[in-house]
């Protein structure tokens, strides 16, 4: 059984997480992953992509307790993009939105805040517990400081404890909450809507948000100004950066060809 379902429907890819009976993540789904995600960051044809889990009960726990007890190694090849194959992903500049279908946790909730935008069932719930076995969230200790407030995160890190769909929306931990049947819905037509936007601009957006992470302000508006950016110096010289131009002196919509 295959433990990464795909479904494409025009520009954009939507990527289940499906092994029963908690979509937790092996070395080898790991590695699916990863390919999955590496090759919609390289089809020209695709745009954005939605990421959810199999079922109404769990986005994803993270790792496979079970696995690792057949053999799984903790520190073994996850293959490209690292832990499900989006979190270390280099150069994925299109968005991503994670549909959060239930619990998401340790791994999971990592796995989760890789996303762009993140919409969360109302039933929804998370936790980072792998202090209660001794561990550290790694990726977690990394991003959650810098997605919301600093010692909320500590707390979470520190104590393991579970909170609910209510508190993460209430730290930006997601963008919103909708009924669980609702869902998929709701991500359709958020990606709808990023579908139909400029693909170079996503793509300016998301390599600035990386460059800036370990940058300061002054640094980063020069290297954009120069166009020392990779992403930036194919907007500005491109067919789409024109069209924006026309088509808002014209008063239509603009036409994006992604060049």
């Amino acid at each position: 059984m295959n433990p990464v379902k795909t479904k494409r429907d025009g520009a954009i890819l939507e990527v289940t997480l499906d092994r029963p009976k908690a979509n937790a993540i092996d070395l080898a789904t790991s590695r699916v992953m990863g390919e999955v995600f590496r090759d919609f960051r390289d089809d020209p044809e695709l745009r954005v992509a939605i990421l959810t889990g199999g079922g109404e009960k769990f986005f994803c726990p993270g790792w496979d307790l079970k696995a690792a007890a057949d053999g799984d190694a903790v520190d073994g090849d996850y293959g490209v993009g690292g832990f499900g194959g989006l979190q270390e992903l280099r150069d994925m500049n299109k968005p991503v939105i994670a549909a959060v279908n239930g619990i998401a946790c340790g791994g999971g909730l990592e796995l989760m805040i890789s996303a762009d935008i993140i919409i969360s069932a109302d039933h929804a719930s998370f936790a980072l517990p792998e202090i209660r076995s001794g561990t550290i969230a790694d990726a977690a200790s990394v991003k959650l400081p810098k997605r919301i407030p600093y010692h909320v995160a500590m707390e979470l890190l520190l104590t393991g404890r579970w909170f609910d769909a209510e508190e993460a929306k209430h730290w930006g931990l997601v963008n919103e909450i909708v009924r669980g049947d609702q869902l998929m819905d709701r991500a359709w037509e958020v990606a709808r809507l990023l579908a139909s936007g400029p693909p170079l601009v996503y793509a300016a957006i998301k390599e600035v948000v990386r460059e800036a992470e370990d940058a300061n302000f002054r640094d980063i508006m020069n290297q954009i100004q120069r166009r020392q950016l990779a992403t930036i110096d194919t907007l500005y010289g491109s067919e789409d950066n024109l069209e924006g131009a026309r088509a808002f002196a014209e008063k239509r919509d603009p036409v994006w060809k992604g060049k």
